[in-house]
Protein backbone atom coordinates (compact mmCIF):
# COMPACT_ATOMS: atom_id res chain seq x y z
CA UNK A 1 0.00 0.00 0.00
CA UNK A 2 1.04 3.86 -0.84
CA UNK A 3 1.80 5.83 1.83
CA UNK A 4 -0.89 8.22 2.45
CA UNK A 5 -0.22 11.86 1.64
CA UNK A 6 0.42 13.75 4.69
CA UNK A 7 -1.38 16.38 6.08
CA UNK A 8 -1.06 19.56 8.49
CA UNK A 9 -4.70 22.19 8.51
CA UNK A 10 -3.93 25.45 9.99
CA UNK A 11 -7.22 27.17 10.81
CA UNK A 12 -8.22 29.21 13.52
CA UNK A 13 -11.85 27.93 13.54
CA UNK A 14 -12.22 24.77 15.43
CA UNK A 15 -15.38 23.44 13.72
CA UNK A 16 -14.31 23.78 10.71
CA UNK A 17 -11.17 21.75 10.89
CA UNK A 18 -13.14 19.40 12.22
CA UNK A 19 -15.30 18.90 9.53
CA UNK A 20 -12.49 18.77 7.14
CA UNK A 21 -10.49 16.65 9.18
CA UNK A 22 -13.40 13.81 8.97
CA UNK A 23 -13.71 14.62 5.32
CA UNK A 24 -9.94 13.79 4.73
CA UNK A 25 -9.35 10.76 6.83
CA UNK A 26 -12.15 8.77 5.16
CA UNK A 27 -9.45 8.57 1.77
CA UNK A 28 -7.54 5.93 2.26
CA UNK A 29 -4.44 7.71 0.42
CA UNK A 30 -4.91 11.11 2.76
CA UNK A 31 -4.04 11.31 6.49
CA UNK A 32 -3.99 14.59 8.91
CA UNK A 33 -1.00 14.55 10.79
CA UNK A 34 -1.67 17.85 13.06
CA UNK A 35 -3.94 21.05 13.04
CA UNK A 36 -3.34 24.81 14.58
CA UNK A 37 -5.31 27.67 15.15
CA UNK A 38 -3.47 30.29 14.01
CA UNK A 39 -0.23 30.94 12.15
CA UNK A 40 2.48 31.18 14.64
CA UNK A 41 1.47 27.66 15.58
CA UNK A 42 1.48 26.49 11.94
CA UNK A 43 4.92 27.49 11.07
CA UNK A 44 6.29 25.30 14.17
CA UNK A 45 4.40 22.59 13.46
CA UNK A 46 5.13 22.29 9.97
CA UNK A 47 8.39 22.76 10.49
CA UNK A 48 8.71 19.86 12.91
CA UNK A 49 6.39 17.55 11.14
CA UNK A 50 7.29 18.22 7.80
CA UNK A 51 3.83 16.91 6.02
CA UNK A 52 3.33 16.61 2.18
CA UNK A 53 1.06 19.30 2.08
CA UNK A 54 -0.31 21.89 4.19
CA UNK A 55 -3.79 23.43 4.02
CA UNK A 56 -3.58 27.39 5.75
CA UNK A 57 -5.81 29.93 6.26
CA UNK A 58 -5.76 33.26 5.69
CA UNK A 59 -7.68 35.45 8.82
CA UNK A 60 -5.99 34.41 11.87
CA UNK A 61 -4.92 35.05 15.05
CA UNK A 62 -0.96 35.93 16.32
CA UNK A 63 0.12 35.62 12.55
CA UNK A 64 -1.87 36.15 9.31
CA UNK A 65 -2.00 33.70 6.73
CA UNK A 66 0.63 35.35 4.43
CA UNK A 67 3.00 36.42 6.89
CA UNK A 68 2.90 32.12 7.81
CA UNK A 69 3.41 31.05 4.41
CA UNK A 70 6.26 33.14 4.09
CA UNK A 71 8.13 32.00 6.85
CA UNK A 72 7.12 28.33 6.19
CA UNK A 73 8.56 28.93 2.51
CA UNK A 74 11.87 31.00 3.61
CA UNK A 75 12.68 27.83 5.59
CA UNK A 76 11.43 25.10 3.15
CA UNK A 77 10.89 26.41 -0.07
CA UNK A 78 9.57 22.80 -1.23
CA UNK A 79 7.13 22.41 1.12
CA UNK A 80 3.43 22.36 -0.81
CA UNK A 81 0.86 25.20 0.84
CA UNK A 82 -2.94 25.49 -0.25
CA UNK A 83 -4.39 28.32 0.77
CA UNK A 84 -7.86 27.66 2.01
CA UNK A 85 -9.94 30.93 2.50
CA UNK A 86 -13.02 32.61 2.31
CA UNK A 87 -10.94 35.81 0.57
CA UNK A 88 -11.87 36.37 -3.36
CA UNK A 89 -9.13 39.47 -2.82
CA UNK A 90 -7.07 39.54 -6.36
CA UNK A 91 -4.11 41.01 -3.90
CA UNK A 92 -4.50 38.14 -1.34
CA UNK A 93 -4.37 35.83 -4.31
CA UNK A 94 -1.82 37.25 -5.95
CA UNK A 95 0.32 37.83 -3.53
CA UNK A 96 0.17 34.24 -2.20
CA UNK A 97 1.17 33.13 -5.57
CA UNK A 98 3.97 35.05 -6.17
CA UNK A 99 5.40 34.00 -2.52
CA UNK A 100 5.09 30.49 -3.72
CA UNK A 101 1.63 28.91 -2.64
CA UNK A 102 0.81 25.47 -4.71
CA UNK A 103 -2.71 26.94 -4.58
CA UNK A 104 -5.67 29.14 -3.29
CA UNK A 105 -8.47 27.54 -3.05
CA UNK A 106 -12.18 28.82 -1.85
CA UNK A 107 -13.79 27.47 0.78
CA UNK A 108 -16.57 26.99 -1.23
CA UNK A 109 -15.65 24.44 -3.02
CA UNK A 110 -17.04 21.08 -2.78
CA UNK A 111 -15.14 18.02 -1.79
CA UNK A 112 -13.72 16.41 -4.87
CA UNK A 113 -11.84 19.67 -5.77
CA UNK A 114 -10.52 20.10 -2.83
CA UNK A 115 -9.02 16.13 -2.90
CA UNK A 116 -8.28 16.57 -6.42
CA UNK A 117 -6.15 19.49 -5.35
CA UNK A 118 -4.88 18.22 -2.61
CA UNK A 119 -3.46 15.29 -4.80
CA UNK A 120 -2.06 17.45 -7.61
CA UNK A 121 -0.42 19.47 -5.25
CA UNK A 122 1.48 16.90 -4.19
CA UNK A 123 2.61 16.31 -7.78
CA UNK A 124 3.46 19.62 -7.70
CA UNK A 125 0.91 21.43 -9.66
CA UNK A 126 -0.79 24.75 -8.72
CA UNK A 127 -4.39 24.67 -8.86
CA UNK A 128 -6.71 27.75 -8.06
CA UNK A 129 -10.36 27.62 -7.23
CA UNK A 130 -11.98 28.40 -11.18
CA UNK A 131 -13.41 31.82 -10.17
CA UNK A 132 -10.12 33.05 -8.82
CA UNK A 133 -8.31 32.27 -12.28
CA UNK A 134 -9.80 35.39 -13.80
CA UNK A 135 -8.72 37.43 -11.02
CA UNK A 136 -4.93 36.43 -10.97
CA UNK A 137 -4.63 37.49 -14.91
CA UNK A 138 -6.12 40.10 -13.76
CA UNK A 139 -4.39 41.40 -11.15
CA UNK A 140 -1.28 40.60 -12.67
CA UNK A 141 -1.13 42.18 -16.43
CA UNK A 142 -0.38 45.18 -16.38
CA UNK A 143 0.17 47.27 -19.64
CA UNK A 144 4.42 47.19 -20.35
CA UNK A 145 6.32 48.60 -23.42
CA UNK A 146 7.55 45.97 -25.38
CA UNK A 147 10.87 45.23 -24.25
CA UNK A 148 13.98 42.78 -24.70
CA UNK A 149 13.77 39.74 -21.86
CA UNK A 150 16.83 38.18 -22.52
CA UNK A 151 15.71 35.13 -20.10
CA UNK A 152 12.53 34.60 -21.76
CA UNK A 153 14.04 34.28 -25.53
CA UNK A 154 16.38 31.30 -24.33
CA UNK A 155 13.13 29.16 -24.09
CA UNK A 156 12.76 27.38 -27.03
CA UNK A 157 9.04 27.48 -29.07
CA UNK A 158 8.18 24.40 -27.49
CA UNK A 159 9.17 25.44 -23.85
CA UNK A 160 7.20 28.49 -24.50
CA UNK A 161 4.40 26.26 -25.26
CA UNK A 162 4.50 24.70 -22.08
CA UNK A 163 4.85 27.88 -19.96
CA UNK A 164 1.86 29.15 -21.37
CA UNK A 165 -0.29 26.01 -20.33
CA UNK A 166 1.68 26.43 -16.91
CA UNK A 167 -0.46 30.03 -16.50
CA UNK A 168 -3.40 27.96 -16.49
CA UNK A 169 -2.84 25.43 -14.18
CA UNK A 170 -2.21 22.34 -16.07
CA UNK A 171 -1.38 19.34 -15.18
CA UNK A 172 1.73 17.77 -16.80
CA UNK A 173 -0.65 14.90 -17.82
CA UNK A 174 -2.61 17.77 -19.56
CA UNK A 175 -0.07 19.61 -21.12
CA UNK A 176 1.02 16.19 -22.66
CA UNK A 177 -1.91 15.46 -24.30
CA UNK A 178 -2.67 18.47 -25.74
CA UNK A 179 0.86 19.10 -27.05
CA UNK A 180 0.52 15.14 -27.98
CA UNK A 181 4.01 14.31 -26.24
CA UNK A 182 4.92 12.33 -23.06
CA UNK A 183 4.47 13.22 -19.54
CA UNK A 184 8.40 12.24 -19.49
CA UNK A 185 8.97 15.19 -22.04
CA UNK A 186 6.92 17.90 -20.50
CA UNK A 187 8.48 17.02 -16.97
CA UNK A 188 11.67 18.08 -18.56
CA UNK A 189 10.63 21.38 -20.63
CA UNK A 190 9.23 22.56 -16.94
CA UNK A 191 12.18 21.77 -15.65
CA UNK A 192 14.59 23.70 -18.46
CA UNK A 193 11.85 26.94 -18.32
CA UNK A 194 12.28 26.87 -13.82
CA UNK A 195 16.03 26.76 -14.67
CA UNK A 196 16.65 28.88 -17.76
CA UNK A 197 14.17 31.53 -15.81
CA UNK A 198 15.91 31.17 -12.85
CA UNK A 199 12.50 30.26 -10.66
CA UNK A 200 11.89 27.70 -7.70
CA UNK A 201 8.41 26.03 -8.77
CA UNK A 202 5.68 25.44 -11.31
CA UNK A 203 3.43 28.09 -9.67
CA UNK A 204 6.39 31.01 -10.06
CA UNK A 205 6.59 30.01 -13.31
CA UNK A 206 2.29 30.65 -13.89
CA UNK A 207 2.85 33.75 -11.80
CA UNK A 208 5.66 34.82 -14.95
CA UNK A 209 4.06 33.49 -17.94
CA UNK A 210 0.69 35.69 -16.62
CA UNK A 211 2.68 38.97 -16.07
CA UNK A 212 4.42 37.87 -19.71
CA UNK A 213 1.23 38.21 -21.41
CA UNK A 214 1.67 34.03 -22.13
CA UNK A 215 -1.19 32.91 -20.88
CA UNK A 216 -3.07 31.58 -24.36
CA UNK A 217 -2.32 28.42 -24.80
Amino acid sequence: MNTPIRILLIDDHTLFRSGLKALLQRQPDLEVIGEAADGLEGVKLTEQQKPDVVLLDLDMPVMHGRDALSQILVTQPQQAVLMLTVSEDGEDLAECMKSGARGYLLKNINADFLLSSIRRAVDGDSVLSPEMTAKLVARLRTPTIETRNPELESLTPRERETLSYLASGASNKEIARALDLAESTIKVHVQNILRKLGLSSRVQAAVYAVEHGLDKA
